[in-house]
């Protein structure tokens, strides 16, 4: 494995061109602060270099709260109370690097407040049940309990998040009010739907469904279970928080 010095220390990071996208970017972008010893770890582990994005939002951020709260985006875990957990709890990582250790379906890098998870594929995609190639993003969508390819790498897809397209990608998800219920929670609060997500009530008229603030381990484990017993297949993990 290589070691902290050789990942963190390159010549050409892209922790300063991705500030610079965060700034430019007109969807509001939250920085949280880092906490250097666990994102040191998580690089380890994970064995990127900062010159990659996942390497350095590892490295430089505890995490991204983006589109006034709606979605969160792991990085190397934020100190401070309330903040987002670390890669390394999400995924499960060993308590010490391990070359052998992979992550069993895809890595977990984001989520959002309706309980949808982004996550990298592995190697082998199709036999943890995914879409996709290995190394691109994938997205298990709450409204229909099925992992969706979206075609682009982990870099790629931060460009995404940032490109202003997230409306269209959330187009009748969003009732009335969204953004200031988003803003609202806390960052370990998930939003619960009732009819759920994936029924037709919802589908028809989402802004008559009832909405309450609820942990988001209780969101994820709510349409894990139904996507087990309903749905088009087991999703698999879908990140420890």
């Amino acid at each position: 494995m290589r070691e902290i010095d050789e990942l963190a220390g390159v010549d050409d990071p892209a922790w300063p061109e991705l500030r610079a996208a965060f700034t430019r970017s007109g969807v509001p972008v939250r920085v949280l602060a880092p906490d250097p010893e666990e994102g040191r770890r998580c690089l380890v582990q994970l064995q990127v270099t900062a010159r990659s994005a996942l390497g350095a939002l590892t490295l430089n951020c505890g995490g991204l709260v983006l589109d006034g709260g709606w979605v969160r985006v792991f990085g190397g875990g934020s100190p401070a109370l309330g903040g987002l957990p670390s890669l390394a709890r999400v995924n499960r990582f060993p308590a010490v690097a391990d070359p052998a250790w992979h992550p069993a379906t895809g890595l977990v890098v984001g989520q959002d407040v309706l309980g949808g998870v982004f996550a990298l594929n592995g190697h082998d995609p199709a036999a943890a049940g995914r879409p996709g190639e290995p190394g691109q993003m994938t997205y298990f969508a709450p409204d229909t309990l099925a992992w969706e390819a979206m075609d682009m790498g982990h870099s790629g897809w931060i460009s995404w998040l940032l490109s202003g397209r997230l409306d269209m990608f959330y187009d009748g998800l969003r009732p009335p009010g969204w953004r200031e219920e988003a803003a609202a929670l806390g960052l370990s609060e998930g939003i619960s739907v009732f009819p759920f997500l994936w029924t037709e009530e919802a589908h028809a008229d989402l802004a008559a469904a009832s909405r309450r603030v609820v942990p988001m381990r209780e969101v994820l484990g709510v349409a894990a279970d139904f996507a087990r017993r309903m749905g088009p297949a087991d999703p698999g993990f879908l990140g420890e928080v």
